[in-house]
């Protein structure tokens, strides 16, 4: 099956660039090892995190996030993907670095949803302190004419916890506990319109399925690797 190679520029986390992948190889309709696209992953766990960074907290993570979508580009990526929402803060520096398109998560996905549930008017979203503050979703979703509700402080503080906590998702705890405690942050965006739910940090979709809630989990990630899928093989 010829292709173009997709680069993943990754590492943020590591479990989350993995699940890309893993959604990348389901998205194609190859039924041979050789039908498959080649992947090229930069895993660069090194980059600095990305909320700390919008809140003011920490470093800057543009230098190598552009020097990980060059090393991409160099070793013959055709286009790229970055399996973290809150990155996408810096997606300009990223583009502007590179001369290969780089897929843009919060676009692609408002523009599924826009098509595949018109009847939705409202989106509730889980994601990082960081990407909710920086509006990119807000923004892409109502450029189809949705709008977005977000956790209260305290949910919000949940949703970190179940990210960044002692048991949370970055620290390997995928079970059951996390599952719940996301689960109830939801139901209450659900109560105020929410007609899906957007799990709008990479390491969510780990730990919250759709069927999880009464209206549908929109994954990013899978609809990332679906549109890099076709991306590939236009």
């Amino acid at each position: 099956m010829p292709g173009k190679t997709i680069g993943i520029l990754g590492g943020m986390g590591p479990e989350a660039t993995a699940d890309l992948f893993l959604k990348i190889i389901r998205s194609t309709p190859a039924h041979t090892d050789q039908e498959h696209l080649r992947v090229l992953i930069d895993s660069n766990p090194a980059i600095p995190d990305r909320t700390a960074a919008i809140l003011g907290e920490g470093p800057d993570p543009v230098p190598l996030l552009v020097s990980t979508a060059r090393h991409l580009e160099e070793g013959g990526a055709d286009l790229i993907v970055i399996p973290c929402n809150t990155a996408h803060y810096f997606y300009d520096s990223v583009q502007e670095s590179v001369s290969i398109p780089v897929l843009h998560i919060m676009r692609e996905t408002a523009a599924y949803l826009s098509e595949r549930y018109p009847e939705v008017r409202t989106a509730g979203l889980l994601a990082t302190t960081g990407t909710v503050r920086t509006g990119l979703y807000q923004g892409c979703l109502a450029e189809h004419a949705l709008d977005t509700v977000v956790p209260d402080e305290a949910g919000q503080s949940v949703v970190m916890d179940c990210i960044y906590g002692e048991r949370g998702v970055k620290a390997g705890h995928t079970g059951p506990e996390v599952t719940g405690r996301l689960v109830r942050v939801a139901a209450e965006l659900i109560r105020r319109g929410a007609g899906v739910v957007i799990v709008g940090c990479t390491e969510l979709p780990l730990v919250l399925h759709d069927g999880d809630l009464p209206v549908p989990v929109i994954d990013p990630t899978r609809v990332l690797a679906e549109a890099a899928v076709r991306a590939a093989l236009a």
